[in-house]
């Protein structure tokens, strides 16, 4: 599969991830698949440069808690980016905790749907036999 596809891909599963939260979360509001669309993409921004960041400042407590610590971080910038993003409502931290604690599990079915078991890309490898 193509990787530009694939990243195409994964960025609108994801977005119906989100978009699927409110049917079990109900404090969490999404009001439009665009909105969704924007805050995954802001999520995917996020994750990349500021969350390594975040957990290495709080390496100690990370380290203290035996990793659960990063929960928290994941609560808070979901909460941040629901904050940024119009069309999407998380009204305290318990909400955002549960709901970036759910979306990272959609998120990882989704990559593990697009992706072999175990989480590399399938390949389909021929030989031919010469006589």
């Amino acid at each position: 599969m193509d990787p530009r596809f694939r990243l195409a891909l994964q960025w609108l599963l994801n977005a119906v991830a989100l978009m699927l939260l409110p049917q079990v979360i109900t404090d969490l509001r999404v009001d439009s698949y665009a909105a969704a669309l924007v805050t995954v993409l802001l999520l995917a921004l996020i994750n990349t440069l500021i969350r390594p960041i975040l957990i290495f400042i709080t390496l100690p407590i990370t380290l203290l808690t035996l990793g659960l610590f990063t929960l928290v971080i994941n609560a808070l910038l979901f909460w941040a980016v629901a904050s940024l993003v119009s069309g999407v409502y998380v009204p305290d931290f318990w909400t955002a905790f549960w709901a970036a604690l759910l979306y990272s599990l959609l998120a990882w079915l989704a990559s593990v749907a697009l992706s072999g078991r175990d989480g590399r890309q399938v390949r389909i490898v021929t030989t031919r036999r010469r006589n």
